[in-house]
């Protein structure tokens, strides 16, 4: 990569160095995204856990386990619109 001349760079107007910082951005973002993704399937694995640990409680505190379930359909109902997103915003 050869470095632009700095009188150059200032001469850009800003629309070319966003146009340019563009494609960079966008994957930084499908990243970030991507990341998200990563730390919900990690906290349904910590939910099904959860679930499988008050299933087995004596005596069952069925409310809590309600709570439980409830939490995790939340999480794979955020990690499919996570997944939509991703592919409508970065195709």
């Amino acid at each position: 990569m050869k470095l632009t001349a700095y009188k150059e760079i200032l001469k850009m107007a800003k629309e070319k160095v966003q146009e340019a910082l563009a494609p960079v951005r966008a994957n930084e973002m499908k990243k970030r995204a991507e990341l998200e993704m990563a730390k919900i399937d990690s906290k349904m694995v910590e939910q099904e856990s959860k679930i499988s640990t008050v299933a087995s409680e004596y005596p069952i505190n069925f409310d809590k386990l309600i709570d439980s379930i409830d939490e995790l359909a939340l999480l794979e109902r955020r990690k499919k619109q996570f997944a939509n997103i991703i592919n409508e915003m970065f195709p």
